[in-house]
């Protein structure tokens, strides 16, 4: 027969026992506790993924729809500015080979093919120009913005400040044309939508920092509205921020202007 324990030896084993139960509990409550919050983590972790999946998947319509706009644009550009024109001269060479024609009717034809065919060459230049800005491709940057910014003052609608501070050679020619497709379409965005008098245009480059701003007195816009809105380009403006990994900023609200805002960090380029 077993012997009973003192009284003081129960005592303890009943301590240890409590304190084993303890620790037993405490470990699968710790257990508990990292396996939900490694649970959660996990859960936040794909649904950050889903949110950037669905923001790459906008991101991506919105580039295929300025595409595509772009596109129809310049096609366009090539029916009304060429194609129609290029018509008129084909009839008109036609008239020329008839048997019976004058030659004051000849003269008179010649003179509107070639009237015609300037007109031809001016817009296929202006179309080739806006394809790729050949101020761009040969003298960079500066010189293609500074060249812009003449050719919207020269048809005195706005008053407009520019100070065009970039060094050659900061930016690869693909962060350039990045650069100045987006002062570009801010400029298209104000002639064709803002009603504004005064433009404010600002590109400075520090030792890391290329900082382009850009701002006018027009009749503004709400923000939300105008990063979806089609007409005002502020989503490939946007998007080519992104690309360049550039931060961007805008801010506008009705009857307030607009101001733009790109920051990009020097280091990005390679």
């Amino acid at each position: 027969m077993v012997e009973a324990l003192p009284n003081p030896e129960k005592e303890v084993v009943k301590i240890i026992l409590l304190a084993l139960a303890i620790l037993i509990f405490m470990g699968v409550a710790i257990v508990l506790f990292f396996y939900f919050s490694r649970k959660k983590i996990i859960k936040t972790q794909l649904e950050k993924a889903h949110l950037e999946i669905a923001y790459q998947k906008e991101l991506l319509q919105a580039t295929i729809l300025t595409q595509e706009e772009e596109r129809k644009r310049i096609a366009q550009d090539l029916h009304d500015a060429i194609s129609s024109k290029l018509n008129v001269v084909s009839l008109n060479a036609n008239f020329l080979i008839e048997k019976d024609i004058t030659l004051e009717d000849t003269h008179r034809i010649g003179e509107g093919i070639q009237k015609v065919t300037k007109s031809v060459l001016e817009s296929s230049r202006r179309i080739a120009h806006d394809l790729l800005p050949p101020t761009l491709e040969k003298f960079g940057l500066k010189a293609a913005l500074e060249e812009l910014c003449e050719e919207v003052d020269a048809a005195q609608r706005f008053q407009i400040q520019y100070n065009i501070s970039y060094p050659e050679g900061v930016l690869s020619s693909t962060n350039e044309l990045h650069f100045f497709r987006i002062v570009q379409e801010l400029f298209n965005n104000t002639i064709k939508h803002s009603e504004a008098k005064a433009i404010v245009l600002s590109l400075r480059c520090s030792e890391n920092l290329l900082s382009l701003q850009y701002t006018d007195d027009g009749k503004g816009f709400e923000v939300v509205k105008a990063k979806t809105a089609k007409g005002l380009g502020m989503s490939g403006i946007e998007n080519r921020a992104l690309l360049m990994n550039a931060e961007f900023m805008l801010e506008s609200a009705p009857e307030a202007g607009m101001r733009v805002e790109i920051k990009y960090q020097r280091n990005n380029e390679h």
